[in-house]
């Protein structure tokens, strides 16, 4: 069985802080302005730990907050940028507001940040990272720059980078045998080989996973190959 082992996600982005290609205060979508900061949206149902993140963001980003996931519904627009969304909540839970999410098809970007240990269900939500509690400020700073920085890339490479996240979130909590024994995660590894190996053939051959990368942001930026 193919392993792909990369850790994009798990990085730092090599943008400081606040910063996202182009955007002084890390504006992801074209109905921004250079000066306005992305809204990231906090759907939690624990006050005090809303309140927490809400703290640690509020300095780069606007941002705004519901207690659940009707109230998270219900402020969810196209000015979005980042949902940091519980998937235990008292009634609409957290995977059934991503499932709306996707089903608008709206373009921000949802970040899981939860308690529940993932399980191999994870390869069929579409969220583009996945955090378990309890977080650091660090942590959570770099993943809402991560995921502003993904949402100025093309869908082959942020399909990309979802999957590469869902790699590495069951790498980090399941066992070696868990991972050889699920026909989920050799599908996984297969579809990732599969989207490197379509495209290096494409484009007459790419070397490591540092050029496949950098090939489809190149593509994203117009660059002709």
């Amino acid at each position: 069985m193919l392993r792909v082992s990369i850790r994009i996600t798990r990085l730092t982005t090599p943008y400081p802080q606040g910063y996202v290609r182009g955007y002084k205060n890390g504006g992801s979508k074209g109905h921004m302005s250079e000066s306005d900061p992305p809204v990231v949206l906090i759907v939690e149902d624990e006050p005090d730990v809303a309140e927490t993140y809400k703290l640690w963001l509020q300095g780069d980003y606007e941002v705004r907050m519901a207690q659940n996931g009707d109230e998270g519904l219900e402020l969810l627009d196209e000015s979005v940028d980042v949902v940091l969304l519980d998937r235990m909540m008292p009634g609409l839970s957290g995977d059934e507001v991503l499932s709306n999410i996707r089903d608008r098809d709206l373009g921000c970007r949802v970040a899981m940040v939860t308690a529940v240990e993932p399980d191999f269900d994870i390869l069929e939500m579409g969220f583009d990272a996945y955090l378990s509690k309890p977080i650091r400020s660090e942590q959570l700073h770099d993943t809402v720059t991560n995921l502003l920085e993904r949402s100025e890339y093309d869908s082959m490479l942020q399909e990309y980078y979802s999957l590469v996240e869902k790699q590495a979130t069951l790498e980090a909590t399941k066992s070696s045998a868990e991972l050889a024994e699920s026909e989920q995660y050799e599908a996984l590894t297969d579809e990732l080989a599969e989207m490197r190996d379509g495209l290096s053939d494409t484009l007459g051959g790419i070397e490591n996973d540092d050029d496949f990368i950098a090939t489809l942001r190149g593509l994203d930026d117009g660059d002709e190959f």
